[in-house]
């Protein structure tokens, strides 16, 4: 590969920070441009009223790390609001989010780490007659809801936080882009993926399309090639030491682009 070793980090401020130690370590330049900003929810009073409920739920379902940290933002920090009942987590960062908050976690998938790996679950197949609590950012996907209810259980949503496209000067990356220093882009959301797209404009549109992509789910990667990225990787799982392997990967040259 005929460029620099910049790896484009798309994650947001706060979770950026492990990906690009690694990165360094392994002597690339981590290029941190965040196309998502995670916020609280502004619909705080509603989040309150269904968490002041959370005694009815027979279980809860945690979508993300995110959904750990403001959760328990919403709740001034205190866990024992989400004690005492089954908890599951979609993947391993979310299930040790919760651990290191002092919750027990009963159901994570052992791979995959997705929705459908999670409804693969033995504890979520006998559902019929639960009453289940997703605890997730606002919008996403309903896939996981649809099937809890196909299997009879009432499934509610405890929406904690939401995503903005944040507003950067793109100005550095693209003249990184023009002058061809990028070798490898990360991203681990759609929402990520579309808001990078859209803050490059059309205009550079090309010069981004051509460079790998290392994306997180089958579903990601589909989206990507749909939005005309010509060269994308999945990494194995979410976690930052899998989609540093694909990175080393790409820069060694392991895989065969076709042109």
């Amino acid at each position: 590969m005929n460029r620099s070793q910049g790896i484009l980090i798309t994650r947001p401020v706060h979770q950026a920070e492990k990906l690009c130690g690694l990165l360094s370590e392994a002597g690339f330049l981590p290029i941190r441009f965040p196309v998502l900003d995670i916020v609280p929810t502004q619909k705080s009073d509603q989040a309150k009223q269904i968490l002041a409920r959370i005694d009815d739920y027979d279980r809860l379902i945690f979508i993300s790390v995110n959904a750990v940290n403001f959760a328990l933002l919403l709740n001034d920090g205190k866990i024992a609001a989400f004690t005492d009942r089954p908890i599951a987590a979609v993947g391993a960062s979310t299930a040790d989010a919760l651990v290191k908050q002092g919750l027990l976690v009963d159901t994570v998938p052992e791979s995959g780490f997705n929705t459908e790996a999670l409804l693969a679950m033995p504890q979520l197949q006998a559902v019929k007659g639960q009453r289940i609590l997703i605890i997730r950012g606002e919008g996403g996907r309903e896939a996981l809801a649809d099937e809890l209810r196909r299997r009879g259980a009432a499934v509610d949503y405890l929406e904690v936080y939401q995503r903005a496209c944040p507003d950067l000067d793109n100005k550095p990356l693209t003249k990184m882009l023009q002058e061809e220093q990028l070798a490898v882009i990360t991203v681990t959301s759609s929402e990520g993926l579309n808001n990078l797209v859209r803050m490059m404009g059309d205009e550079l549109k090309s010069a981004l399309l051509i460079l790998p992509l290392v994306v997180v789910s089958e579903r990601m990667a589909q989206d990507a090639q749909a939005r005309g990225f010509f060269h994308v990787v999945v990494a194995k799982n979410p976690s930052d030491a899998a989609i540093l392997e694909e990175i080393k990967k790409i820069i060694n040259g392991e895989y065969q682009w076709l042109s």
